[in-house]
C-alpha cells in the first residue's frame, strides 16, 4: 500500500465525467425532469465518495469535471426539437431547460467540492468546467477554428443536426462531415477531438479549471511545455 500511496501522491488524478449516463438514459426515456433532478444528489454523493477514497489512499491532486451542457448536444436537440423559439438560447441555439439541468448538477458538485477542500486541506481538488468550455466555443466558434454549424454532428444519420438514434455513426447509410477538425460535436453525444483539444488547453492553463492544472501541479514546467506543443 505504501507504493500505491506514493504513486497516487505524485500523480495527477483525472476523475471520469461521472453523471452523464445517469441522466442521459432517463431523459431519453422521457421521464420527468423533476424525477431526473432527484438523482443529482446521489450522483454528486457518489463522486464525493470516490474523491474521498482516493485522498485516503494518498492522492493529493485531483481533477473533478462537471457535466457538459446537455442542451447543446445534437442528440438532445434532435430528440426534443420544438417550434417554440423560447426553448432555445438565442446565442448558442441550445435547449435552455437541459442546460439549466446541467447547471443544477454542476452547482451541487461545486458546492460539494468546496466542502471536500475544507475537509482535506492537504489535497488540491480542481473543478474542471466542461460546461463553460463548450459554451465558450459555441459562442465564438471561428475564434477557435470551428465552422458556423456548431450544433450539427460530424458523424451521424442525417436530419437538421445530423443525428438519428436509429442510424448512428458507422451504421449503413451514415454521413460524415468533410472536416472533422472544424466540427464541435462528433456523433451527437460526444465532442470531436478538436473540441477536446481546446478543453484540455483550458484545463491546463485556464480559464476552464479552478485552479488551473498548471498552477496546481508541482510539475508545472512539464505541463507548460506540453501545452505549448499542443496549442502551437
Amino acid at each position: 500500500m505504501a507504493d500505491c500511496a506514493d504513486t497516487l501522491q505524485d500523480s495527477l488524478i483525472m476523475m471520469g465525467e461521472i453523471g452523464g449516463n445517469d441522466y442521459i438514459y432517463p431523459i431519453f426515456q422521457r421521464r420527468s425532469l423533476e424525477e431526473v433532478k432527484s438523482f443529482v444528489p446521489f450522483v454528486v454523493a457518489t463522486i464525493s465518495s470516490a474523491v474521498t477514497e482516493l485522498i485516503e489512499l494518498g492522492a493529493r491532486t485531483l481533477v473533478v469535471p462537471g457535466i457538459t451542457p446537455l442542451g447543446c448536444h445534437s442528440a438532445f436537440l434532435t430528440e426534443f426539437q420544438t417550434q417554440n423559439v423560447d426553448d432555445y438560447d438565442a446565442g448558442t441555439g441550445c435547449l435552455n431547460w437541459l442546460n439549466e439541468f446541467s447547471t443544477y448538477h454542476n452547482s451541487l458538485l461545486e458546492a460539494e467540492l468546496q466542502t471536500l477542500r475544507g475537509l482535506n486541506p492537504h489535497a488540491t481538488i480542481i473543478y474542471a468546467d466542461y460546461f463553460a468550455a463548450i459554451i465558450s466555443i459555441l459562442n465564438n466558434p471561428n475564434q477557435f477554428g470551428f465552422g458556423n454549424d456548431t450544433l450539427v454532428s460530424c458523424c451521424g444519420g442525417g436530419g437538421p443536426y445530423n443525428y438519428n438514434r436509429r442510424l448512428g455513426c458507422g451504421s449503413d447509410g451514415y454521413s460524415l462531415c468533410d472536416e472533422p477538425s472544424r466540427c464541435v460535436i462528433w456523433d451527437g453525444l460526444h465532442m470531436t477531438e478538436a473540441t477536446h483539444r481546446i478543453i484540455a488547453g483550458g484545463l491546463l492553463q485556464g480559464p476552464f479549471a479552478s485552479p488551473a492544472i498548471a498552477d496546481a501541479c508541482p510539475l508545472q514546467s512539464v505541463i507548460h511545455s506540453s501545452t505549448s506543443r499542443m496549442v502551437s
